[in-house]
């Protein structure tokens, strides 16, 4: 899938080393050095994947991410020299979708990159609405509506819900979610699944502490509410 990928760094050699390993793979890419370009890019351009430095000068990465979360469903990278996992959750929690290391390695970042891009890209045009309740995963349009009313889901988000949603009552263990959801390519803790649930429980239930349609199996994993 060839895509427009935006890079934000403010390392110009580290940006330009990224840039060479997408456009290899076939990608459109455009590169800038600080954070408010990223944003002013990111709304003008509509690439499909933006991949994030968080230490940049006059908007971090983690501030870019929040406002592009905030506003659109866009795919998001955040590549970083912060490596301990209290660092990545938080990434995860302000609605980034995957989060590499520096340094970073040529064939991991391609191979998130097209994990990234695969899940935002291989939804079915002509696939059904699934309905629980009030809550509708339209895989086709890649759109999750609370009565009626659209909300914004990261990637791994949506991945989420529609799988659980395609077998509402289903329990998920936090293994079979990352190998459905996640990919092979990388190893994802469940933490990182709990992490991702939490997020979009804020996003679609009317109380997240007591969630009507994402539902904890305790010692089990998840399951959709069936209606």
């Amino acid at each position: 899938m060839t895509a427009r990928i935006l890079v934000a760094d403010d390392d110009p050699k580290h940006a330009q080393l990224i840039r060479l390993y997408l456009e290899r793979e076939g990608h459109q890419v455009l590169t800038v050095g600080d954070g408010r370009a990223a944003l002013e890019q990111a709304r003008a351009r509509k690439p499909d994947l933006v991949i994030l430095d968080i230490m940049m000068p006059l908007v971090d990465g983690l501030d870019v991410c929040r406002i592009l979360r905030a506003e659109s469903s866009i795919a998001i990278l955040l590549v970083t020299a912060r490596s301990s996992e209290n660092d990545m959750l938080l990434g995860l929690d302000i609605g980034a979708d995957d989060y590499l290391a520096k340094p970073v390695s040529p064939r991991e970042l391609t191979a998130r990159v097209r994990a990234l891009l695969r899940r935002i890209g291989a939804t079915d045009t002509n696939a059904a609405t699934l309905r629980v309740g009030a809550l509708e995963v339209d895989a086709g349009r890649f759109e999750v509506r609370v009565g009626g009313e659209p909300v914004n889901l990261t990637a791994k988000e949506f991945g989420i819900v529609e799988l659980l949603a395609r077998e509402p009552g289903r329990v998920f263990t936090r293994g079979q979610i990352i190998d459905k959801t996640f990919g092979f390519e990388q190893e994802v803790s469940e933490r990182t699944v709990d992490a991702h649930v939490v997020n979009l429980r804020r996003k679609i239930e009317e109380n997240p502490a007591e969630p009507r349609y994402v539902q904890t199996v305790y010692g089990r994993g998840y399951r959709m509410a069936e209606q």
